[in-house]
């Protein structure tokens, strides 16, 4: 096949319209992963029916995507850095498809499993489309293009779930599968017509050993926080799996900071620009999901509790799809403010914002109106983030490791979203009123989510606040766009040389690139 590759200009960078077309066939990557992750919602309580098993065992097909995708993120980054950026997208999409039609193919369990569990493997789709627009744009489009691509995640998310609904009303639920694959397919079409193979490469030795143990560290600390509910937080099984967890990832961190080349280089990760940047990312990805979460629930409660709005899901889908929208819109003044101000302030703005909808949402919450409101205010606030995260962590990574870097800050996200899930579920299981003969969460408990909600981006403006201050983008991403010509740089790519958007802290490490 043919690849109608972009044009560069003389620096080896896509110009536009082609640099155009690079964003949106990874935005729409990123968009149909996320998607993926929303799409099961709605046919959630009644999976056991249709695959013949208890609710408890139904549940690991949700749980067996978070697994995956925890596994499959720092591993296609890595990957993505060694062999090719472009080839591991194109790896992560085939599985997404081949996951999708597992699942339409299945009326059981096992094939259920299994094919979310390979939708879970396409995770890498985000971090890596980021680190192939770092390596292809021109820094003037770099800013509002990551954005872009960042908040795909919560774009998709808060799409997904009217689109899954209307699906599932009105067709049958295979359909959401086949629906999933076909837009899975077409990312990939977009993806080997339009994005170029990066030559941005760091070569080397894949650490085998350091991806099981963290492998086996997430599963352990994921898995207690996915099922600790059912099992019980205190039950031996969840407390030893925490413990599990602990133990594991701290043999794993001893070990990667020994190895020559590590599957994720924590040296790096410890400079304070990236980890107050993956700290907050945490507390950012647990204050979008919160959201996702609570407002279709609180709007699904029958009208007769006195709080609840008594909609149906695909009317409290499309509350939230107005949401995924803002987030879209505010990539490109996400951009515009990191260029002028510097991505930690744009990630401070955000906080505060989010930080604001959510206590908003503690006063409004007695019309549609009022949680359409909120969720874009939120919406606004997550895109603002989610745009200044991958400038502050390329901002102080080398170029060769930028794969990596977005991929474990992608991955603190769902950690954090996981996290969201478990406290949600905690707070709203204790906090419950009398409906009939039902037990429903109480009006207060859902304040106090929203409360919490506000916490976390409180937290998330304090731990910005440690991040170094930055230079100004323009100035950084001009001086690097000056000095890195083809000559000046082995392997012939000025993206080599282009290792920050803006940074106080560049990379000290000598950057690689494989040739073609």
């Amino acid at each position: 096949m043919s690849h109608a590759f972009p044009r560069t200009g003389d620096d080896g960078r896509a110009t536009a319209p082609r640099a155009n077309a690079v964003v949106a066939a990874l935005a729409f990557g990123g968009i149909v992963f996320s998607l993926m992750q929303s799409l099961v919602i709605p046919i959630v309580p009644d999976l056991p029916k249709f695959l013949g098993a208890s609710p408890s065992n139904s549940s690991w097909a949700i749980t067996a995507t978070l697994l995956a995708a925890a596994v499959a993120t720092p591993v296609t980054g890595r990957l993505g850095d060694m062999i090719g950026k472009r080839r591991m997208l194109l790896v992560s999409l085939v599985l997404l498809v081949a996951g999708s039609v597992t699942a339409a193919l299945s009326d059981t369990l096992a094939p259920m499993v299994v094919g979310r569990a390979l939708q879970g493997l396409a995770a890498g789709v985000v971090p890596l489309g980021i680190s192939i627009m770092r390596d292809e744009l021109p820094p003037e489009r770099l800013g509002s293009a990551t954005a872009l691509m960042s908040a795909s995640q919560g774009v998709g998310a808060a799409l997904g779930l009217p689109a899954a609904a209307a699906i599932a009303d009105n067709f049958d639920w295979h359909t959401l599968f086949w629906a999933s694959g076909a837009a899975g397919a077409l990312a990939a079409v977009l993806v080997l017509v339009f994005v170029p193979e990066s030559k941005v490469r760091s070569g080397g030795r894949f650490d085998l050993v350091g991806a099981i143990g963290m492998a086996a560290g997430l599963v352990c600390l994921l898995l207690a926080v996915s099922k600790g509910a059912g099992w019980g937080w205190t039950s031996g099984t969840t407390l030893g799996l925490f413990a599990a967890a602990v133990v594991v990832l701290l043999l794993w961190g001893l070990f990667e900071l020994r190895v020559k080349e590590p599957l994720v280089d924590l040296r790096t990760s410890a400079r304070r620009q990236v980890l107050f940047t993956n700290v907050a990312s945490l507390t950012v990805g647990f204050s979008l999901y919160m959201t996702i979460l609570i407002v279709p629930q609180f709007l699904q409660l029958p009208a007769a509790t006195g709080y609840g709005l008594g909609k149906s899901l695909l009317t409290a889908g499309l509350v939230m799809a107005p949401m995924g929208l803002v987030m879209m819109a505010t990539a490109p003044v996400s951009g515009r403010v990191t260029r002028a101000r510097g991505p930690k302030t744009t990630l401070m703005i955000g906080a505060l914002i989010v930080a604001a909808g959510y206590g908003l949402n503690i006063v409004l919450m007695n019309a549609v109106w009022h949680f359409v409101l909120v969720s874009c205010i939120i919406g606004a606030g997550v895109g603002f983030t989610f745009g200044a995260m991958p400038a502050l962590v390329m901002g102080a990574v080398p170029a060769s490791e930028t794969g990596a870097a977005n991929s474990l800050n992608t991955l603190m996200r769902a950690i954090g979203t996981s996290f969201a899930s478990a406290v949600a579920a905690v707070i709203l299981s204790q906090m419950t009123t009398n409906f009939g003969s039902v037990a429903l969460p109480s009006e207060n408990g859902f304040k106090t989510v929203m409360a919490v909600g506000v916490g976390a981006g409180l937290l998330a403006f304090a731990l910005a606040s440690f991040i170094p201050r930055h230079r100004r983008a323009t100035a950084t991403a001009d001086t690097a766009s000056e000095s890195a010509t083809p000559s000046a740089v082995p392997g012939g790519t000025a993206a080599l040389a282009r290792h920050a958007v803006n940074t106080t802290e560049p990379p000290n490490q000598p950057l690689h690139a494989a040739k073609e």
